[in-house]
């Protein structure tokens, strides 16, 4: 499998996207940011293509509920 997903941390998020912590969860709830993945029993990340689709168009975009 050569093509994996990377998962990028809190830190490098709100660097990318210029949010602020609370915001950026706040929008997590709205469901117009992607969802944290667990990467460790008390440790989360995000899907890097989920955060590039989000700063390509975050007006646009809407978590998928249907998984």
């Amino acid at each position: 499998m050569s093509n994996k997903e990377k998962i990028i941390r809190l830190k490098t998020v709100l660097t990318r996207t210029g949010l602020s912590r609370s915001t950026l969860y706040r929008k997590i709830a709205e469901g117009s940011f992607p969802k944290q993945v667990a990467i460790s029993v008390h440790g989360t990340g995000w899907h890097e293509s989920a955060v590039d689709r989000w700063i390509a168009n975050p007006a646009a975009f809407r978590e998928d509920r249907a998984e």
